[in-house]
């Protein structure tokens, strides 16, 4: 019912559509009639431009153009139609666009006669053009591409609803209407190459998205299809290999007729030949068969792509070799390897000696081309049928993961003949990459939340082929990647890269794949020693790219991939062959060797590695503190791994940073100065907790004491920061001196007044008098805080040596004030014990001295925030004495309370007086 309706539908609009259009042809005849009458009165016309309509349509289409009218002597002439800019919508909107044509204007002897125009220009702003050419639009929508394509449709639509009333209607037998189905889809085919062949063409503008021949040829070739799959699959007239090769053959007949036809066509060619596969059902599928039908069709899909340069289409024929490829290694109980083998090749083949055969004699220009992006899709595929073969258990078990070998080096050796075809590479690279981390038991790097349900084994379980095939794509890479790199250095640097790129990727996973996999990962020299030759390999690779560069030994990408290799195999390297506290060490003075190359290469590259040399130190470190692990940690202070762990890269990464300095300079100088201050810090922070904690590290809570060593410390490193930077000025030192400040002062004012103070943790502050806890936590940073004020005081912004001034001034009240509370409670000094009378006073006394040392300090030093720091200190004993000595305090100790406060309030007033009064006679002098 519903393919009735929508035929009924299509009958009654071509109806209303072709009696539209007898009144635009007789409007047509009369235009004609008048251009005719125009040229036999003689007027001159130029020759004829192109008519826009006939843009898109096949060639043959295009060369059937109509010959010019004759004229009365019996020659020819050409015919122009001219329309102003406003009126050109309207004129080419359709042969039936209304218009007059203007009178030819009588010609004297010396006057040519002017070109006649058959659209007259409209009005300036009139809307009348506009409206007509939309109202054109729509109609020539109808008229021409709807109906053309309806027309399609309802005649492919047509052939199916006959057969199926005949087999309804019982009027003929099976065969009779298979044969009419076939009748009528050669009939469409041949009517639709006689309208092509006698000069057809389409003479409106839209239209030629719907050339009729196409349309026709499609819709016989989709009939076609129909009739053959019904001999077969229904009523079993033609068996299975019958049936293929007429499909087949309707298919690659339907793709050589897009040459003629358009793309469109060669699509629903492709899709038939693609699915005929599927349609034919056989009782003992042969392989074979199959996959020389695809290489059959892929061969002529992609001769003809390429003659059009149609780059979906051979995407689409690559594509479906892929997926029935990929389907028949899933479905088939016992896959023929060498058939596989035999498609894979098959499409490589095509895709360099068929699609990329134009390119064959470009030489090294065609790098400056790109790639081919059809070519993703072979890669894709042939790279999944390689990754099927090598992990999947059902092949693998069997030896077969060296047809999956034979497939990547396959794509590698495309990839080289076809440097347009680079995505190859990329697929190689990935499926092998994936296949050697496949085999990695995860249990074997202790990481159990990799454990994915592989029960901890290994996917190829031939240890000796996995090793072998390994070691093969490894030299495969290595040599392709950098002979195509070198090939590629001058003339396409990024592609040089891409090749550099996978030639050191691949041979470092496969090696290290087969380290963890295989080998011992505490210790084992026989794997260190391939990743030494790596790094000799990758050194002189790069250097041997470098000398084909334009210019030469500019150490571009390429050389950067080769080179950065090299750093990565002499890493593993270092960790095959030692052990952890060695692997550590001489790691951090390996960075030493990039900065010494820089004396006579000035590769940008050099720089950087020793940055990742100082980055796996760092890492290093993180993940073991101890260097050489807890249990074999020495307790000796000072002597022991601790001091070459984080010294050793110290110092080197200090000389990398100043042999950069004088060769490339630039921002990895930066970082290598960084990090030699950052080793430098932890190497005495570490000493300090390793012999405060017995030579334990990684246990205990941090002290007071401890603390305020590592706060000595960072004051100390960022007084050494200022004055390296003195002598050879650096941002990194600039602000990494600042950072060693701004961390100091937070650690002071969280830690030292806040988390440890004795005040609040009651711990021990010693038996010692003088030199005891509040010595070292308070007095001496306040000391050293004090000194690098003074020390920064016009080498960096004034806010940071102000906030120096009043930490030290801050430690310095609280070692003063802590001290009178030990004077008067001992050795435990917690706020809970309560605070005497006398303390009191104390308390109040002290903080009014300290206000007038800091007052004097300040002025002595002309320091505005010590002068600040007085008043505010000051400012705090007048509101402890009139709020709480008045309060607590009794007797003579009230009374001296406030006398003192007295005193020093007009002691320091008549002070201000004085100052104020020498710098009026001063200014008075001077003026």
């Amino acid at each position: 019912m519903f393919f009735s309706l929508i035929a009924i539908a299509a009958v009654i609009a071509l109806f209303v559509i072709v009696s539209r259009q007898q009144n635009r042809i007789a409007l047509v005849e009369r235009e004609l009639g008048v251009l005719r009458g125009l040229l036999q009165s003689g007027a001159s016309l130029s020759a004829p431009k192109a008519d826009a309509a006939q843009e898109g349509l096949p060639e043959e289409a295009k060369a059937a153009a109509a010959p010019a009218a004759p004229l009365a002597d019996g020659t020819t002439a050409t015919e122009e139609v001219v329309a102003t800019p406003e009126a050109e919508g309207e004129a080419v909107a359709g042969p039936w666009t209304r218009g007059k044509a203007a009178p030819a204007q009588s010609a004297g002897p010396a006057e040519p006669a002017q070109p006649a125009t058959v659209a007259e220009t409209p009005a300036a702003g009139s809307p009348a053009p506009a409206k007509a050419a939309r109202q054109s639009n729509v109609e020539t929508a109808l008229g021409t591409r709807w109906a053309v394509w309806v027309g399609g449709i309802a005649l492919a639509l047509g052939g199916l609803f006959l057969i199926r009333y005949t087999i309804e209607a019982g009027i003929f037998g099976p065969g009779v209407r298979l044969t009419m189905a076939g009748i009528l889809g050669l009939a469409l085919i041949a009517g639709a190459e006689f309208i092509r062949r006698t000069g057809f063409k389409v003479p409106v503008q839209g239209a030629a998205g719907a050339y009729i021949p196409s349309i026709l040829t499609a819709a016989g070739a989709f009939i076609l299809f129909g009739t053959v799959y019904a001999a077969h699959g229904i009523y079993g007239f033609i068996g299975p290999a019958t049936a293929f090769v007429l499909l087949g053959v309707i298919g690659v007949a339907t793709i050589g007729a897009s040459l003629v036809h358009g793309l469109a066509l060669a699509g629903i060619g492709l899709v038939g030949a693609m699915v005929t596969p599927a349609l034919v059902a056989s009782q003992a599928p042969n392989p074979w068969a199959l996959f020389v039908y695809l290489a059959i069709v892929l061969a002529a899909t992609t001769a003809i792509a390429r003659i059009r340069d149609w780059r979906a289409l051979v995407a689409a024929a690559f594509a479906g070799t892929g997926i029935w490829t990929i389907l028949y290694m899933v479905d088939a109980p016992d896959v023929n390897l060498a058939a596989v083998l035999f498609i894979s090749l098959a499409t490589l083949a095509v895709l360099g000696w068929v699609w990329l055969a134009s390119f064959l004699t470009a030489g090294r220009d065609e790098a400056a081309r790109g790639f081919d992006w059809p070519s993703i899709v072979p890669g894709f595929f042939i790279a999944l049928s390689a990754l099927g073969l090598s992990v999947d258990p059902a092949f693998a078990s069997a030896g077969d993961a060296l047809h999956g070998a034979v497939l990547l080096v396959a794509l590698v050796a495309a990839a080289l003949y076809r440097p347009r075809a680079l995505p190859l590479v990329f697929a190689a690279g990935i499926a092998t990459v994936l296949i050697y981390l496949g085999i990695i038991p995860p249990a074997t790097i202790g990481a159990n939340a990799l454990d994915v349900g592989l029960d901890a084994q290994p996917l190829a379980s031939s240890d000796a082929l996995t090793f072998r095939i390994g070691i093969a794509l490894g030299l495969v890479f290595i040599g392709a990647g950098f002979w195509a790199a070198r090939r590629f250095a001058a003339t396409a640097p990024a592609r040089a890269a891409c090749w550099a790129a996978w030639g050191v990727i691949v041979p470092l996973v496969v090696l290290t794949a087969l380290w963890l996999t295989f080998g011992d990962i505490d210790r084992d020299f026989g794997y260190a020693l391939p990743a030494l030759l790596l790094t000799l390999v990758f050194a002189a690779g790069g250097e041997w790219i470098a000398r084909a560069e334009e210019p030469p030994l500019s150490g571009g990408p390429a050389v950067s991939f080769a080179l950065g290799g090299a750093g990565l195999a002499g890493l593993l390297m270092l960790h095959m062959a030692f052990g952890s506290g060695w692997t550590t060490v001489l790691l951090g003075a390996a960075a030493i060797i990039p900065a010494l190359a820089t004396r006579w290469r000035s590769y940008p590259v050099l720089g950087w590695i020793a940055v990742s040399a100082a980055v796996a130190v760092l890492g290093r470190v993180a993940f073991d503190p101890t260097i050489v692990g807890a249990a074999f940690l020495s307790r000796t202070p000072v002597f022991n791994w601790l001091l070459p762990g984080y010294g050793v890269p110290a110092i080197a990464f200090g000389f990398a940073a100043w042999q950069l300095a004088r060769t490339t300079n630039g921002r990895p100088r930066l970082v290598m100065e960084a990090a030699s201050a950052l080793f430098a810090l932890l190497t005495i922070a570490m000493l300090v907790r390793h012999a405060m904690h017995g030579g334990v590290i990684d246990s205990g809570t941090v002290t007071l004491a401890e603390q305020a060593i590592y706060t000595l410390i960072a004051l100390g490193a960022g007084a050494i920061l200022v004055a390296i930077d003195m002598r050879s000025p650096s941002s990194v030192l600039r602000y990494g001196s600042m950072a060693a400040g701004v961390v100091s002062a937070g650690l002071i004012a969280v830690q030292h007044f806040v988390v440890l103070n004795p005040l609040l943790t009651d711990e021990s502050t010693g038996t010692i008098p003088v030199f005891n806890l509040l010595f070292l936590a308070y007095l001496l940073p306040a000391i050293a805080a004090g000194a690098l004020a003074l020390y920064v005081r016009g080498k960096r912004p004034r806010w940071y040596a102000a906030m120096l001034a009043l930490v030290a001034a801050l430690l310095a009240f609280a070692y003063a004030t802590l001290s009178v509370r030990r004077l008067f409670k001992g050795e435990f000094i917690a706020l809970w014990s309560g605070l005497g009378q006398l303390e009191t006073y104390t308390y109040s006394a002290l903080w009014l001295v300290i206000g007038v040392a800091l007052l004097t300090a300040g002025v002595w030093l002309k320091s505005q925030v010590l002068r600040i720091a007085s008043a505010a200190l000051i400012a705090v004993a007048v509101v402890k004495v009139f709020l709480f000595d008045m309060s607590e305090l009794e007797g003579v100790l009230r009374a001296l309370s406030f006398i003192g406060l007295g005193a020093v309030l007009i002691g320091i007033g008549l002070f201000y007086q004085r100052l104020l009064t020498r710098a009026a006679r001063e200014v008075k002098e001077t003026s």
